[in-house]
């Protein structure tokens, strides 16, 4: 059913507590990504002010796009198809050019509240959701939506693609995982393939891409020439470039940990920029070198160095000593 001609495309994932302002961008500068997708800004009762917007998505203020230049999606995510609506016009409103809709987020306080993964198990609210927003949104705003493969098993995958597209998404971003899969291996990139060929608008693909052989795995199985990347993206802060360097016939060359400590440093400071008191700086540094130092020994290394230090004051030092500055 989907002949759709798409370009290799990468996206940066909207990966919650994790890809948030600063680290988009920092990856966006390093390159390689088409767009990028903020964290879900959730809609429940109330109607959000333009300080809200502005926090969740600063790049409102640049032309939704990065320092880099790459575009910025604003992500929603709630079940009140009417005050998603309200919200998403204030958002235009604000300057946003593209939203997408989250059904894919598996944590429990929101599924709870009847928000991401959970509306997977009802297609037709899924459908009245895109629908309403499709309707009541200008027409040259794009609309489009992100889900996994079901809740508790994928017995409603493909109608719940079919909600999303027949609702008026023009395009969906498939996490080829349940929700009670989580995040464990493997994911599921041939379910992908059987949503791709269901629906008549593009598809991306997503899940376990931590490397360009997975990359180019991922496009093969699932057929498609869109990929976003999520956890590897901030794993090996290069791999956007690698894959980009690929598509384009050049040689790939991997970035050396003398390399990625520029980058450590800038993102340190950019955190810094963000918020100057030491918890935030120093908690998202800690929790990058966490996720790097499966790649990369230098990055335990240097995380046992910092470990016990609590002020950015004590950590900017030897960060900038790595760097070479």
């Amino acid at each position: 059913m989907n002949d759709i001609k798409q370009k290799s495309r990468l996206i940066l994932a909207p990966m919650q507590g994790l890809c948030d302002p600063v680290m988009r961008d920092l990856l966006t500068r390093i390159g390689g990504y088409d767009e990028c997708v903020s964290e879900f800004v959730r809609i429940t009762h109330t109607v959000h002010s333009r300080q809200t917007w502005l926090k969740h998505v600063p790049e409102l203020t640049n032309g939704n796009k990065t320092f880099a230049g790459t575009p910025c999606t604003v992500q929603l995510l709630g079940s009140d198809a009417e005050n998603m609506a309200i919200n998403a016009l204030e958002a235009v409103r604000f300057g946003a050019d593209k939203i997408d809709l989250n059904f894919g987020c598996p944590a429990p306080t929101v599924n709870k509240h009847q928000g991401g993964a959970v509306l997977l198990k009802e297609p037709q609210r899924i459908f009245e959701i895109v629908q309403t927003l499709r309707r009541r949104m200008p027409s040259e705003i794009p609309l489009t939506a992100k889900m996994r493969l079901g809740f508790e098993d994928t017995s409603l995958a493909l109608e719940c693609a079919a909600a999303i597209a027949e609702g008026g998404a023009c395009a969906l971003t498939v996490h080829a995982r349940t929700k009670v899969e989580g995040y464990e291996p493997p994911a599921h990139w041939e379910w992908v393939r059987k949503i791709r060929d269901s629906v008549n608008i593009p598809v991306t693909a997503n899940g376990d891409v931590f490397s360009l052989e997975d990359y180019l795995a991922i496009k093969e199985t699932s057929g498609c020439q869109s990929v976003m990347l999520g956890r590897g993206a901030v794993i090996r802060p290069d791999l956007a470039r690698q894959i980009k360097q690929y598509e384009q016939g050049e040689s790939v060359r991997q970035a050396d940990f003398a390399e990625i400590s520029g980058w450590i440093l800038l993102f340190f400071d950019l955190c810094l920029q963000k918020e100057t008191n030491n918890k935030y700086p120093v908690a998202r540094l800690k929790q990058w070198l966490g996720m790097m130092k499966k790649a990369y020994p230098q990055a335990q290394n240097l995380f046992e160095q910092i470990r016990a230090l609590k002020e950015a004051d004590q950590i900017r030092p030897i960060l900038a000593d790595l760097a070479g500055e």
